[in-house]
């Protein structure tokens, strides 16, 4: 190809700052008035919010006396951090709860480091041993002492219920969106079943059973914590929704994909585990991400059944008589708090999704 050739084609425009406003934001008289009241929106709205939260607001004191600005007083924060973190988990033991914090973090940003080896093994033990360290560690063993559910509570509360929830719900959703697609009418029928029953009712109908009705279908003398009715309540809650997610993925797969695993000689499992759930779980990641924010934020609804989480912390210690009237401080800070995680797992979804080039 000559010179010439090379230079025909339409003439690359560097835009620069002004010509991006001018393409994107003030293209027409339509896109121009939308900006123009975008831009009107934020600045009666942000100023005072950054001036309430930081530049107005009191950092240091003890109590409320010394809450003397016009902003926002985090020293109600700052002076019921044990019980928003840890709820009534005795003080003396917090460590046993930021030691499982420790290996929860640096196995994460293990895993994140790119080209490091044997990250296999790292999630194979976040899966298999390190429940086996949290149970251990928070409820009491080995020569720790017990601790008692009922003590658990605020964020630490959340996690385990969310941890619970994410981990298991995935393996069971993808089990039964298998058996919902299954050729054995019975086992199909079965899952459809589960799966109905368990999305046409809310969450907190769910809660309301699994505290009060999952005794009564237990044999005499038999009795879960409330806890653990809670986190049954939640991971078969979120195993329904998955499922569909899961089974959408398997539904989109190409037929050629199970044509061609069967004239290779795979078996049924072997075809699922090797072939079509690799890639049907690689098209629905935003979905799945999508049902674990959800079950993180909906870890909210245990309050009703008497089980204090994380905003459940929040609203008891703004009943205090020494903090009322504080409570927009303790739901911004609770706002702040689930947008940090949730937008983790939206940032790692979208790292997933690129890493495994999901776009092609």
């Amino acid at each position: 190809m000559s010179a010439a050739n090379k230079e025909i084609g339409p003439p690359v425009i560097e835009l620069g700052v002004m010509g991006w406003l001018r393409k994107n934001l003030f293209s027409n008289l339509h896109n121009s008035l939308l900006t123009i009241f975008g831009l009107y929106l934020l600045y009666i709205l942000i100023p005072p919010l950054v001036n309430w939260i930081f530049l107005d607001a009191n950092f240091v004191g003890s109590t409320r006396d010394d809450c003397t600005n016009e902003g926002a007083c985090w020293i109600f924060i700052q002076q019921n951090i044990k019980l928003i973190f840890y709820g009534l988990y005795p003080t003396e033991e917090l460590w046993r709860i930021n030691f499982v914090y420790l290996i929860l973090f640096i196995s994460g940003v293990y895993l994140l480091i790119p080209n490091l080896k044997h990250k296999g093994w790292v999630g194979a033990f976040l899966l298999i041993i390190f429940p086996i360290i949290c149970v251990v560690m928070l409820s009491g063993g080995l020569g720790l002492e017990a601790v008692e559910t009922r003590l658990w509570g605020g964020l630490f509360l959340t996690l385990v219920i969310a941890g619970v929830g994410i981990v298991l719900s995935l393996p069971i959703g993808v089990m039964l969106a298998l058996g919902r697609r299954s050729k054995l009418p019975v086992v199909s029928l079965l899952c459809t079943i589960f799966i109905e029953i368990w999305r046409g009712v809310p969450l907190i109908t769910v809660l309301f059973m699994a505290s009060n009705m999952f005794p009564l279908f237990m044999p005499e003398g038999v009795n879960f914590d409330k806890l653990i009715r809670a986190l049954i309540g939640v991971m078969f809650f979120s195993a329904a929704y998955l499922a569909e997610v899961v089974r959408g993925g398997l539904q989109a797969m190409p037929k050629g994909q199970y044509e061609a695993s069967q004239a290779v000689g795979l078996t049924y499992w072997r075809m699922m585990a090797l072939v079509i759930l690799p890639q049907s779980l690689k098209m629905v990641i935003p979905a799945i991400i999508g049902s674990f924010i959800a079950i993180f934020k909906d870890t909210t609804l245990v309050l009703v059944i008497g089980l204090f989480d994380f905003l459940g912390i929040i609203q008891f210690v703004g009943t205090n008589p020494d903090w009322l009237g504080f409570s927009h401080e303790g739901y911004v800070f609770a706002a702040a708090v689930f947008w940090v995680f949730c937008y983790a797992m939206s940032w790692y979804s979208q790292r997933l999704e690129k890493k495994l080039d999901t776009g092609r």
